[in-house]
């Protein structure tokens, strides 16, 4: 009868932690920064902004920032629904003196018809004039432009020839030049949803439909993709944390925004303390549409590795349980090579989870006034003032059957 052997590890998550990696400083948003995000009806569906702040809530736990919502259905570089865009600006941003600014405006502006060019010469002036508005009124704000999302010519057949998305790559394209020239950041949220749309519709043509159901509003899971393009722009850090342990020296010999102590074997073991500066991003993988941009796009890759590795292990086949559940099983070379509990249904990933419920549970806002252009409606000021606690979490891996 070959003999078993297990590893028991004890980790605790301590979300305040302090000092964040070296890799983390150059993440765009910085302590006591107040965040605007200012669109069209795109925006004010509040799905890629709630997904930004939980990024930024489980990643950078320490960090106070403060986020608004100012999107308004149907609204062009004119303004729209809430009053004509001097009004919107002086109301629904500047009143919240921002140190951060994002603008997604586009959908709208090119009225869901082939090119024209009156149409882009009113939206170049209006976004110019939305630009040097902010740059007046606040010169210390960094400014990040958001091309337009696309409108869906992937899943289903364009309406013309050409499709109207690529009316809106003409105007994501002015975008990119004026950001240029005016020093701007960019957000690049087309390109690379297009790219999952067609992955998606190749693997699940039925799936890849529902991610932009109606062609202009993306769905939870189209959102995603949107949130990843912007966290991008803001140079978010993939790392969640990373440990790489040495089985046989009983060593730690790598540690990223994580930190082990008490290093030391057990019965059939190892076991130690390791204190986590961040979790993962929360990613409900039994939906199927988030499945689908998960397998259709690189957001595991660019915003969400939690790598562990074990070396110097015998060979065999381990089941690693955290808290006393089953995680997965993985052969020793795979643990060797390092697995990412960020794919994983782990502890740390339910915590993350209910701190995406508390940023849904305070996104609602009330209102104050009727009057059409109060703004009421979608002003919604964010501010965390509680943190995520530290668990402690007990981990073991067990070789259930040696190879021969």
């Amino acid at each position: 009868m070959p003999q078993r052997k297990s590893f028991f590890w004890t980790v605790t998550v301590l979300m305040a932690a302090a000092n964040a990696a070296p890799a983390q400083d150059a993440f765009a948003l910085r302590d006591g920064d107040r965040v605007v995000f200012f669109g069209d009806s795109i925006t004010d569906q509040r799905l890629y902004t709630t997904f930004a702040e939980t990024y930024v809530v489980t990643r950078f736990p320490r960090t106070n920032i403060s986020l608004v919502h100012s999107g308004w259905g149907g609204d062009r570089v004119s303004g729209g629904g809430g009053g004509p865009m001097d009004v919107r600006i002086w109301r629904d941003v500047l009143p919240f003196n921002p140190t951060v600014v994002t603008v997604m405006l586009g959908m709208n502006d090119a009225r869901y018809r082939a090119f024209d060019q009156a149409l882009f010469d009113e939206y170049t002036t209006g976004f110019k004039h939305i630009v040097d508005t902010f740059k007046r009124q606040l010169p210390a704000a960094r400014i990040t432009l958001m091309q337009p999302s696309p409108y869906d010519d992937v899943t289903r057949a364009p309406l013309f020839d050409g499709g109207y998305n690529q009316v809106l790559v003409r105007y994501g394209d002015f975008l990119k030049q004026l950001a240029a020239e005016q020093k701007l950041g960019l957000a690049d949220i087309n390109t690379p949803v297009v790219d999952a749309l067609k992955k998606a519709n190749t693997a699940d043509a039925a799936n890849a439909a529902k991610l932009i159901p109606d062609r202009v509003h993306p769905g939870a899971a189209g959102h995603l993709l949107l949130a990843a393009g912007l966290l991008k722009a803001w140079n978010a850090p993939a790392l969640v944390a990373g440990v790489e342990i040495d089985a046989a020296r009983k060593e730690a010999v790598r540690q990223r925004n994580s930190r082990v102590a008490d290093l030391r074997a057990v019965a059939k073991g190892l076991a130690w303390t390791q204190t986590d500066e961040a979790l993962p991003m929360p990613l409900d993988r039994r939906d199927p549409l988030v499945a689908l941009v998960l397998r259709s796009s690189d957001f595991m890759e660019a915003l969400n590795q939690q790598p562990l590795s074990v070396r110097g292990l015998a060979a065999g086949r381990y089941t690693l349980k955290i808290d006393g559940d089953p995680t997965g099983t993985f052969t020793a070379e795979q643990l060797a090579q390092g697995i990412n509990l960020a794919e994983l249904p782990t502890p740390m990933a339910r915590q993350a989870a209910e701190v995406h419920a508390l940023t849904l549970r305070h996104l609602p806002c009330a209102t104050t006034t009727s009057t059409p252009h109060a703004g009421a409606r979608f002003r919604c000021l964010w501010k965390r003032t509680t943190r995520p606690a530290s668990r402690r979490r007990s981990m073991r891996s067990t070789n259930s059957k040696p190879t021969s």
